[in-house]
């Protein structure tokens, strides 16, 4: 008997982001596990195929709004377009929810958070946010004062309140975030769930120390090599390699610059990024934010004791500092380097740490986190009737 029909609001599923990974897999769970009937909501309307394998009782709906013809325009020409885009976006978004009529749509707190309570098919509305609230929604413009752009930041996350506040359920993915959310009544948590969990894990003895995610400022990956540089020259016979796509010039750079071109690689994303920490023997997260962390539960479930700032929001409630891993303090370079060359001088300990790891980390199984959704929904749908 099938259960539920739950449509999830998306942009698109083409990439290889945290985002479409977690609710890919989330999504095919439920449809496997649950019964439950999966509908996914485009906004790009891309023809690709997904990055991530879909079941195939799962229906894709394109909207074809295709908010990234906006790109390289100048300022006047995207605020027009973007505000004639939202009203399409209402539009088509409010005709295929009533043809549909699901039990349950969620947002996943992309552009159609605009519109999404003003939508007349009568389903419940839910919001599931994959950032953190102290790094979403930041404006930065050198062209206006700071003041200014502190004062339209504050503008426009008032607007994303308002609109949180009528939604039935609002998920966050760590404790550390919700609190944040002070304003809201409506705000629980429910953790990212594990990618994978591997029958194979390291033996932490290979002399690699592993780091993966977007070339880009928000990984931290300029403070990394700025504290591996540290680190290789106390233990030059060991290797950094970072996994990842983006901005990779100028980290070679950087790279170049501090002359450990031969110690700190630079690689590609790959689909088996679970043997490669399975190869390693250390993970570290450089990370000035995080909306959860999911690159540290990865390299737990290999085995791999990981290395990770605390910083806003996830590492924290992930990693035990000293028993499955180490924490930082936020943008530390110094001490990162630190606990790095700690883990390479103690063989024993990271093998423990890294014992520990693929047992603490357990909890974040899907089974378990599907289970959560599912009563959630369950709930829900029990209030409603």
């Amino acid at each position: 008997m099938k259960k539920a029909k739950i449509a999830y609001l998306i942009p698109s599923i083409n990439n290889s982001s945290g985002m479409e990974r977690v609710l890919i897999q989330k999504a095919n769970y439920l449809v496997e596990n649950f019964g439950y009937q999966i509908h996914l909501i485009l906004t790009e309307g891309e023809e690709r195929k997904p990055f991530f394998k879909l079941n195939s009782e799962i229906t894709l709906h394109q909207l074809d709004i295709y908010f990234t013809e906006l790109d390289g325009m100048s300022k006047y020409k995207k605020l027009v377009g973007y505000f004639k885009k939202q009203r399409l976006l209402k539009k088509r978004l409010n005709d295929c929810l009533c043809k549909l009529k699901p039990d349950i749509t969620i947002s996943l707190l992309r552009r159609d958070i605009n519109c999404i309570n003003y939508m007349t098919d009568g389903s419940i509305k839910l919001g599931e946010f994959h950032f953190n609230k102290l790094n979403y929604r930041e404006f930065t413009d050198n062209r206006f004062p700071v003041f200014v752009q502190k004062l339209i930041r504050k503008v426009w996350m008032g607007q994303l309140i308002r609109e949180l506040k009528k939604l039935e359920k609002f998920v966050v993915l760590s404790y550390e975030d919700m609190n944040q959310w002070s304003e809201l009544k409506n705000v629980m948590v429910i953790y990212n769930s594990l990618p994978f969990f591997p029958t194979n894990q390291s033996s932490c003895d290979s002399k690699q120390v592993i780091a993966a995610g977007r070339y880009m400022p928000q990984k931290g990956f300029d403070m990394l090599i700025d504290a591996w540089a540290i680190v290789a020259n106390k233990h030059p016979d060991w290797t950094l390699r970072i996994y990842g796509e983006g901005f990779r010039d100028e980290l070679q750079k950087q790279i170049n610059r501090l002359q450990i071109h031969d110690s700190c690689l630079l690689e590609h994303n790959i689909p088996n990024i679970s043997d490669k920490y399975i190869e390693s023997s250390i993970f570290v997260l450089s990370s000035r934010f995080e909306g959860f962390g999911l690159v540290i539960i990865e390299a737990m479930a290999c085995g791999v004791p990981p290395i990770s700032f605390a910083c806003p929001c996830g590492p924290s409630e992930i990693i035990s500092d000293y028993k499955d891993g180490l924490l930082v303090e936020p943008e530390n370079i110094v001490q990162l380097a630190d606990k790095i060359s700690f883990l390479i001088d103690n063989k024993q300990k990271r093998k423990q740490m890294g014992y520990q790891a693929r047992i603490n980390v357990e909890r974040f199984k899907i089974e378990k986190i599907a289970q959560q959704w599912d009563e959630l929904f369950e709930n829900l749908l029990k209030e409603k009737n």
